[in-house]
C-alpha cells in the first residue's frame, strides 16, 4: 500500500479560500505592512477556518531565522534559576519560539563549548542567566547575536541586562513596616559581600532616613543566609536595642530564625515585633510562626522580561544598560500595626 498523502492544509489551500495569490497569503500572515487590511483579514479568516500551522521551517528559511534562543545558565538547580527560566520559556513559547537550554555549571570551558554550540544550532539570540545578581564577565564579544543578561549583570556598559530591583524590593518592606507605626526597625541579613544585601541595606536606609529614624542596633547585622544566623542575629539585636518593634531580613530563611528565636524570648508575632522576609520562598513564608510578609522577587515576569526585551533587539537596534525590574510586597500575618 502505497504511503497517504498528508491531508494538513497548505498555504496554497488558505490562498485558494481567500482568492488571493501564495504571495499575498504569505504576506498577511507574516504580518507584512503591504497588504490591505480587508485581505489580511480574508486571509486569517481562511487560515482559521482551515486550522492552518505555517511551516516552521519554512518560515525561518523565509525570515532567515531559526526562531530558537540560545539559554545559558551557570546554575540550572539552583532555587532561583528555575522560575527565571520557565518565564523565559512562556514567553518565548507565545512568540511560537523555542528554547535551547544548555548548563555551565559555573565552568568556563564548558561555557564556551555551549556558546559554540549554539551557534552552529544558528540560534537567533541568547539569554544569559546568572547564579546571583553580583556583575559577571560579558560573553557578548564571542556571541555576534543578540544578547540579554538576566539575574546577574554584565560588567560591559554596552551589555543589556535585566535585574530584580533589590533596592526597590527594601524600600516596600520597610514602608510597609514604617506605615503600620513601626518606629523601631532593624535589619538582619545575609553577607556583605554579597551585592543584593548590600541593595538591600542601602533601600532600608533611605526609607529610615526619609521619615528621620534610625536603624535599630545602630546597624544591619551581616551573617549568613541560614535560619541559625536569623536566631543568633535576634538575640544579639534585642539585647543590643531591647525597644526594636519589627526587623527586616534579608531573606525568609532568615526571618524564620528571626521568629523562632522572638518565641523563645516571649516576644508575640507580630503584637510586639513584626517581621518582613524577602524572596517569598513559600517553604519557609507559609510555615513560619505565623506565616512571614515578604518581599516576591517576581521571578518569573523577571524571565519574561528578558526574554521581550530579546525579541525587541531582535528586530531593532540592540538595547544596552541596566532595567531594575520591580518587586512586590506579599502581606501576611507575620507583620501588623503597632500596639499601643
Amino acid at each position: 500500500m502505497g504511503r497517504q498523502r498528508s491531508t494538513s492544509p497548505t498555504l496554497n489551500d488558505v490562498a485558494k479560500l481567500a482568492g488571493v495569490s501564495i504571495s499575498t497569503a504569505s504576506k498577511a500572515l507574516n504580518g507584512r505592512d503591504e497588504v490591505a487590511p480587508a485581505t489580511r483579514a480574508r486571509v486569517l479568516n481562511a487560515a482559521t477556518r482551515l486550522s492552518f500551522q505555517p511551516n516552521a521551517l519554512a518560515r525561518g528559511l523565509i525570515s532567515g531565522r531559526t526562531r530558537t534562543i540560545g539559554l545559558l545558565t551557570d546554575e540550572l538547580g539552583g532555587r532561583f534559576s528555575i522560575p527565571v527560566l520557565l518565564g523565559v520559556e512562556n514567553a518565548l513559547a507565545n512568540e511560537q519560539m523555542s528554547v535551547l537550554l544548555c548548563d555551565a555549571r559555573g565552568d568556563a570551558i564548558r561555557r564556551r563549548h555551549y556558546i559554540g554550540t549554539l551557534l552552529s544550532r544558528q540560534v537567533d539570540g541568547f539569554i544569559v542567566l546568572g547564579d546571583d545578581n553580583d556583575l559577571r564577565p560579558s560573553l557578548t564579544r564571542d556571541i555576534p547575536v543578540p544578547v540579554v543578561y538576566v539575574y546577574g549583570e554584565s560588567e560591559a556598559p554596552e551589555d543589556l541586562s535585566v535585574l530584580a530591583d533589590d533596592e526597590g524590593g527594601a524600600r516596600l518592606a520597610v514602608e510597609h513596616l514604617v506605615s503600620l507605626g513601626r518606629r523601631h526597625i532593624g535589619h538582619i541579613t545575609g553577607p556583605q559581600t554579597y551585592r543584593a544585601a548590600r541593595d538591600r541595606v542601602t533601600g532600608t536606609r533611605r526609607v529610615l532616613t526619609e521619615h528621620d529614624l534610625t536603624m535599630a542596633g545602630g546597624g544591619p547585622l551581616h551573617g549568613q543566609w541560614t535560619q541559625r544566623w536569623g536566631r543568633h542575629a535576634a538575640r544579639v539585636l534585642l539585647a543590643t536595642a531591647p525597644e526594636v518593634d519589627a526587623v527586616f531580613c534579608g531573606n525568609d530563611q532568615i526571618a524564620v530564625g528571626v521568629a523562632d528565636a522572638l518565641h523563645d524570648l516571649r516576644k508575640r508575632v507580630p503584637e510586639d515585633v513584626a517581621i518582613v522576609g524577602y524572596d517569598n520562598w513559600e517553604e519557609f513564608a507559609t510555615d513560619c510562626r505565623p506565616p512571614l510578609t515578604t518581599v516576591d522577587l517576581d521571578l518569573e515576569d523577571l524571565g519574561a522580561a528578558a526574554a521581550r526585551l530579546l525579541l525587541e533587539a531582535l528586530d531593532g537596534p540592540q538595547p544596552s544598560g541596566v532595567v531594575r525590574h520591580p518587586c512586590r510586597l506579599v502581606v501576611r500575618e507575620s507583620t501588623s500595626p503597632a500596639t499601643t
